[in-house]
């Protein structure tokens, strides 16, 4: 038998060695795209005593978890909740419903990375392309769908292009999908979900699915995706799907045994069922709403003392990308607030927008006041 030869790693150079975790680190207030600000109940409900994933306990759990987060969203859909992040449901998205072809549309590092997954699983990709800052058009998926030859088995779209600031309208694109039964509409809702209301079930959404650690204001390790019956029957007529990420095999054991199929994060669950229960409490409108205030603060202020770089009228209600027009030193200004404030923000998303524009996270817990907070040590720092 012929030996394998050694993989060897031609392009990458090897910076990283080892740096030892020693937990002496000085507590930041985050206002960053995610990981956001977790409450502390939440975080004390991961030191319960480990138990099985087979046992009765984590069915209490699971079909707590899901049928909780399906009241809060107000879905009729099928909900899954998988250990994972948000680019789970991403890929395997696709994997359950495209044959050959989707139509993904573009407008920022995130969308453009959904056409990357789909280029890697072998799909025919087409996409609908934006300038960064600009939003998708209903009338313009309207127009590439009549307009093709090409009969697409998916559209996807980034409801909140983190990257950018830019909140697509993916109600009306939603609408116009709709009007092509044969073609699936696919929603990345990762950095909005929880905090940008929208009406699932109202605009034809078949898959929309979203990261925990962002609006939903919870430790990293779940994904969320709500499932239509449409979707769901797509799969079961497919040839091939995504193993862990299926549709079928994820609901059909929700039906079963109510739990999940393969050994999930246990204490993040838990966790998810306390900041759930805090979610229920407030209300999804009354969430929105609080996301909705601090949105327009930020952006007020950046438009006292900067610039807002989304296109009007698509602004996102949980990030907002704020345009850098006084020169500022971006990456400066970010560490002494670290160091001074304790608080953190996000640069411009890579080497387009760094240093040209910055970037703060308005979501989960914070509210106006703990913003302003943070907008004040802009200030101080930047002598604004």
């Amino acid at each position: 038998m012929p030996s394998r030869s050694p993989l060897v790693r031609t392009q990458v150079v090897r910076v990283t060695k080892k740096r030892e975790y020693t937990g002496d680190y000085p507590d930041k207030t985050l206002y960053i795209p995610g990981p956001t600000e977790v409450r502390e109940d939440v975080v004390e409900a991961m030191c319960e005593p480990m138990f099985g994933h087979r046992m009765d306990r984590m069915t209490d759990l699971y079909t707590t978890v899901v049928e909780d987060t399906k009241e809060f969203l107000g879905t009729d859909n099928d909900l899954i909740i998988l250990t994972g992040s948000g680019t789970e449901f991403m890929e395997s998205s696709i994997l359950n419903l495209v044959d050959e072809n989707v139509l993904v549309t573009t407008c920022g590092s995130f969308s453009e990375r959904q056409a990357n997954v789909a280029e890697r699983l072998g799909k025919d990709v087409d996409t609908l392309e934006y300038e960064w800052g600009r939003a998708v058009k209903p009338e313009d998926v309207r127009a590439r769908l009549e307009g093709s030859d090409t009969e697409y088995d998916a559209v996807t779209c980034v409801m909140n292009e983190s990257s950018t600031g830019v909140r697509n309208p993916i109600e009306e694109i939603g609408d116009v999908v709709v009007d092509y039964p044969d073609t699936y509409f696919v929603v990345d809702a990762v950095s909005a979900l929880g905090g940008d209301y929208v009406d699932i079930d109202a605009h034809g959404i078949d898959v929309i699915f979203t990261s925990v650690q962002k609006a939903f204001a919870m430790p990293p390790g779940l994904a969320v995706c709500v499932v239509s019956d449409d979707a769901y029957e797509r799969e079961v007529e497919k040839d091939s799907a995504s193993w862990y990420g299926g549709f079928q095999r994820s609901l059909d054991y929700y039906d079963r045994k109510g739990q999940t199929h393969s050994t999930p994060a246990i204490p993040v669950m838990l966790a998810y069922r306390t900041q759930m229960k805090h979610m229920l409490e407030e209300g999804h409108e009354a969430r929105d709403q609080r996301h909705r205030e601090m949105a327009e603060y930020t952006r007020e202020w950046a438009r006292d003392h900067f610039g807002v770089f989304p296109e009007a009228g698509y602004e996102s209600q949980t990030v907002s990308c704020i345009e850098n027009t006084r020169g500022i030193d971006v990456a400066g200004t970010i560490d002494r607030v670290s160091e001074e404030y304790d608080m953190v923000f996000s640069n411009g998303y890579g080497s387009a927008l760094g240093g040209k524009t910055f970037r703060i996270g308005h979501m989960g817990e914070h509210d106006v006041e703990s913003i302003r907070a943070l907008t004040d040590a802009i200030e101080d720092v930047a002598g604004l």
